[in-house]
């Protein structure tokens, strides 16, 4: 399987499951780990940043995008940034099922990205189901927030600090709690 082969089979929710799936989740999480280790290793300018996330996701980051290590990442390829979007230290990407984080976002320290779930019987609990977390644009995620997957937080929304996400968030819309609930309503820009 390749890689693009295995971004749209994500698509479609099924379980990730099966040896040619396996080797090639394990191939990218090593390729992930190396670079993420290499991220937390030490000091590296904001482009240098910028560069090793450019080979994490495969992709061009804006020139916008300012991240403090550490950072994690276990996967790294179904990672996409928009413009303007900070992310502060210690935050985790699980990112198999696909993580976008639209423009302006900011996203506090130890925030948890989780886009696996696992079987809840016995005898599934080794299989893991993908769904995407997407966030608009101005989103600002409160330290040790967990976004859990197929989560979509609105345009101009809050995640207070230590929020388990569930469910879809609406846009201008405050959410906090286990699991988070909406607060208040933010007037519309």
């Amino acid at each position: 399987m390749t890689l693009n082969e295995f971004l749209e089979y994500v698509k479609t929710g099924q379980p990730l499951c099966g040896e040619e799936i396996g080797r090639l989740m394990n191939d990218m999480s090593d390729e992930a780990r190396r670079i993420t280790c290499e991220i937390n290793s030490g000091f590296h300018t904001q482009d240098e940043i910028r560069t090793l996330l450019g080979q994490l996701t495969g992709q061009a980051i804006p020139p916008t995008v300012r991240l403090f290590p550490p950072v994690y990442a276990d996967f790294g390829k179904n990672l996409h940034l928009g413009k303007d979007v900070f992310i502060n230290a210690c935050c985790h990407f699980q990112d198999h099922g696909g993580v976008t984080i639209g423009e302006g976002c900011q996203i506090g320290h130890a925030v948890v990205f989780a886009t696996l779930n696992h079987g809840l019987s016995p005898a599934d609990r080794k299989t893991t189901y993908p769904a995407p977390i997407v966030l608009g644009r101005n989103v600002w995620v409160g330290s040790n927030a967990t976004i859990l997957q197929g989560v979509t937080i609105g345009d101009n929304a809050i995640v207070a600090a230590g929020a388990v996400v569930t469910k879809d968030v609406p846009a201008n819309t405050i959410v906090g709690g286990v699991p988070a609930k909406p607060i208040r309503t933010l007037p519309a820009e």
